[in-house]
């Protein structure tokens, strides 16, 4: 447990993002033993221009024009920062020494802008948490004052995607291999880590289970009151880079007596796929997260189809544990994060495995016991059990001798 600290949260996504953030969970955890300065990610010019009726980018000029101070306090622990810098917009250099130069300058703009706010603050040896910002931090650690820890987070396999891959590729590795410590909220993204900086740990991942933790049964979704037979439901976004269509396809076929119902808004390939020509397939479009909870109540057994790729194969399935939370049986891609949910989910390969599996709930009793189980385990889920689990680092910094001259090389 980390505690009596000064914290600089570094990340990328902003205090004012409008969905969901591990890292504003984490840091709201953090404040509650150490004093925590948040920073929001820092404009560049092209978003500036291009998304500027954005609600986050209109925040961040409104800073940079001085309307409103760059230090606000968020908690009695805990503050953002609003760093009062433009930062060149360089991902789409090719050329790894000319994009260095750039990342670099922007490094020092944003280091800049932390140790004026840190001077203010009053904040001394200040430990750095990075939350998987290889490119505006990675100089970070070297350019702020009388850093004594710096701890790198990694939650999603962001390298794998277009966009990271020309430069994260190159820089993630660097950035781990030089941290006190990485942090992961899996164990294959931990897994991962270690091959760069052998002080990676798994800490798992906190969830917010207020809205489904029901003190009374929820009336049955009119999209449910119409079916007969049992239900097979999915709730989140139905989106083909995390989903596999193809499972869903080969359930709904193989039992036509089956309802599957889909709760979430679909992506292109999904609105073109066959299972709209399914009868026994039904969407209902997003719903807000109020009424999830009712939806999951009424299913027979809850689905997390998941497509295995590079992104999504080190994911932590929060939505498993909202599932669990519920007291309901589950049938779930086999991963190694899911290895954890093992003893209280179906694990499956292929299409195969979930119909077999879904056959078997279906045709069992319903268990009190088991019910109360996955409720236990899926509580024993939440974020001070999570940051429980942080090193609490002091400065070690480069001296393994391995990791300085991958460092070296990534940057040369």
């Amino acid at each position: 447990m980390i505690k009596g600290r000064d914290i600089v949260v570094v990340g990328l996504q902003s205090w004012d993002i409008s969905i969901g953030s591990n890292c504003k969970n984490i840091a709201w955890e953090l404040a509650k033993y150490n004093r925590v300065l948040y920073v929001n990610r820092s404009l560049d010019r092209i978003s500036a221009i291009r998304l500027r009726k954005d609600i986050e980018i209109q925040n961040r000029l409104r800073s940079l024009r001085r309307e409103d101070d760059d230090i606000l306090p968020i908690a009695p622990q805990l503050w953002t920062l609003n760093p009062r810098t433009i930062l060149e917009s360089t991902n789409w250099i090719p050329f790894p020494w000319l994009f260095d130069k750039f990342n670099k300058l922007n490094n020092q703009r944003v280091a800049k802008q932390i140790r004026l706010a840190l001077e203010r603050l009053g904040f001394r040896d200040p430990l750095l948490f990075n939350d998987n910002d290889f490119f505006r931090a990675f100089y970070l650690d070297e350019m702020l004052p009388d850093i004594s820890g710096h701890i790198y987070y990694i939650r999603d396999n962001l390298t794998s995607q277009p966009y990271f891959a020309r430069h994260g590729a190159r820089l993630e590795p660097a950035l781990m291999a030089k941290a006190d410590a990485v942090v992961a909220n899996s164990a294959y993204l931990a897994d991962y880590a270690r091959k760069y900086n052998p002080s990676s740990f798994d800490i798992g991942q906190g969830c917010e289970f207020e809205h489904f933790l029901l003190k009374e049964a929820p009336e049955k979704p009119a999209e449910l009151a119409v079916l007969n037979g049992p239900v097979i439901g999915y709730v989140g976004a139905l989106i083909t880079s995390r989903l596999d269509i193809s499972i869903l396809e080969q359930i709904a076929t193989a039992h036509p007596e089956w309802n599957l119902v889909l709760v979430g808004p679909e992506d292109d390939d999904f609105r073109r796929s066959a299972l709209h020509r399914l009868p026994n397939v039904h969407f209902t479009g997003g719903k807000p997260v109020t009424q999830l909870p009712a939806y999951i109540y009424h299913f027979d057994v809850c689905i997390n189809p998941q497509i295995l790729n590079e992104m999504t194969i080190g994911n932590y399935p929060r939505k498993v544990d909202e599932y669990l939370v519920m007291g309901k049986p589950v049938v779930a891609t086999r991963t190694v994060a899911m290895q954890m949910f093992a003893e209280h989910t179906w694990l499956c390969d292929d299409a195969a495995g979930y119909i077999r599996s879904i056959r078997e709930i279906l045709s069992a009793p319903p268990s009190r016991e088991k019910e109360e189980a996955r409720k236990v385990f899926a509580l024993s889920h939440t974020w001070e059990n999570s940051v429980a689990k942080i090193p609490n680092v002091n400065r070690a910094h480069l001296s393994n001798t391995k990791n300085q001259q991958y460092v070296r090389s990534a940057v040369q």
